[in-house]
């Protein structure tokens, strides 16, 4: 029988016997014992219970970013969002907070992780130097959306989140890294994290964690020119949206039946050769199973940027001690890491302006999510006359203890008077944790403003008893607005 060949027919034809040659290398590249322990570990989450300590902080963690995303919806990056997934509205799956959108389980996790990070009052994994729970929650709550997922799966596909996505920054070098490659880790822990959390809910068995992972290096990208941002758009998608997006459509490619590569983190022109050559892959696994990062990662007290927290611990602490008004302050020294001063050193956003905020904190004795979101008020006369009492220095022996935030504030009354605190573990890290009331307390002052006091309560509610929720779908008019 004679063949007539075309110009098409021969490139997929070519084609087909390209991608079964590349078939047949990537095959022949042995696994590697990290990718073996990573990949078995993630397909395990879903069936394997978590400690009760862990347990209970994934609790907090999500009620957190809950609140996060609730009360990011009224600002201008959350705002952007929810118009980009109603532009977007095509399939009814996954909900996106504050409003009554539902859409494509992409989107809603770009635009929850979006509003997760309008501000600064997510949570903070300081070892990783990244912002876990706004892109891994989103995507959580996506995919349990899609895939019709329990309360006690959602709970244990965000803790592998957030095992996962902070373990290959620690992995590439963290702070050292960013410095070294000008690549925000914050943008690769929400890449990783969110992919884990989602591929955990759609049910990926091993090998199709080894592509879920290799669909997520590809995607893997993000610099620091985020730090010039200054509307918090950019920041927020790098942050968070990004990350969560692309986990998402990671876990959906290969739960669809898309295939790659078996081991992204060995072999030629592996993630850790491309990005980190000096790092040692067995950090990926880590006590993993021993150590749950979501434990290790911090809830904000305030909300305002992480260089800030320490700076108002320190201003409140010595307020209790020592009561003063506002006018009888002549100056307030600040010391914080030189790295972290740059960040927040006479900002125009409110919430990551350290001379601001601490002039809030002098005038109102507390620093309110309204307050570290109210622009207007950073020209009003009575701030200005505080803030120009605020002296910020950049201290090279505090860079030293980083990731550690330590701050040393220093008020300087007009009778002479000296006051002064060091804040070594700032209120809700790790090291100095909110208790459950505290946690409820800020969630709630986030929250009720935009769901109404009833629906705040059963949301909080609800969450703090995951693991008695039959369907992630049920949250839905929870977190919708009233």
């Amino acid at each position: 029988m004679r063949h007539t060949w075309t110009r098409r027919g021969v490139l997929q034809a070519a084609g087909g016997l390209t991608a079964l040659s590349l078939r047949a290398r990537g095959a022949s590249q042995p696994t590697s014992d990290v990718m073996v322990k990573i990949s078995t570990y993630m397909a395990g989450a879903r069936d394997r219970a978590l400690p009760k300590e862990a347990t209970e902080a994934t609790k907090d963690h999500i009620l957190d970013t809950f609140a996060a995303m609730v009360s990011g919806s009224e600002l201008a990056p959350g705002k952007f969002a929810m118009g980009f997934a109603r532009g977007h509205e095509g399939e009814k799956v996954a909900t996106v907070a504050g409003s009554n959108v539902v859409c494509g389980a992409m989107e809603a996790a770009f635009a929850n992780a979006m509003m997760a990070h309008a501000d600064e009052t997510d949570d903070s994994h300081a070892p990783s130097q990244s912002h876990p729970g706004a892109s891994v929650v989103p995507s959580a709550l996506a995919a349990g959306e899609q895939f019709g997922s329990d309360g006690t799966r959602f709970l244990r596909a965000v803790a592998l989140g957030y095992d996962v996505g902070t373990r290959f920054t620690m992995t590439v070098g963290a702070g050292a890294f960013q410095t070294a490659t000008h690549i925000s880790t914050h943008a690769l822990a929400g890449n990783f994290g969110s992919a884990a959390a989602a591929g955990s809910i759609a049910g990926l068995n091993e090998q199709q964690m080894r592509w879920l992972l290799d669909y997520a290096a590809q995607q893997g990208s993000g610099i620091k020119v985020w730090q010039r941002d200054t509307d918090h758009i950019e920041k927020a998608f790098l942050f968070a949206g990004m990350g969560a997006r692309n986990g998402v459509m990671a876990a959906l490619i290969v739960q669809a039946g898309g295939t790659g590569v078996d081991d992204v983190l060995s072999g030629p022109d592996n993630f850790l050769a491309g990005y980190a050559p000096q790092a040692d892959p067995n950090k990926l696994v880590e006590k993993l199973g021993e150590r749950y990062e979501i434990v290790r990662t911090n809830i904000k007290k305030w909300s305002v940027g992480s260089p800030i927290q320490a700076p108002l611990d320190a201003l409140q602490n010595i307020l209790k001690k020592h009561p003063f008004e506002a006018g009888q302050v002549q100056k307030v020294t600040v010391r914080v890491a030189t790295s972290e001063g740059a960040l927040v050193n006479n900002r125009e956003m409110p919430d990551i302006c350290m001379q601001y905020m601490v002039a809030v904190m002098l005038l109102d004795k507390t620093a309110s999510f309204k307050a570290a979101h109210d622009k207007p008020r950073m020209q009003e006369a009575a701030i200005q006359r505080e803030r120009a009492k605020v002296q910020l220095v950049q201290d090279p022996e505090l860079e030293r203890l980083m990731p550690a935030r330590v701050a040393i504030v220093e008020v300087t009354l007009a009778d002479g008077t000296t006051l002064t605190e060091r804040v070594d573990a700032v209120r809700g890290t790790a090291e100095n944790p909110m208790g459950r009331e505290e946690v409820v307390a800020k969630c709630r002052d986030l929250m009720e403003p935009v769901l109404g006091e009833a629906k705040c309560s059963k949301l909080i509610e609800t969450v703090l008893n995951l693991d008695q929720l039959k369907s992630v779908r049920d949250l839905r008019p929870l977190l919708q607005r009233a």
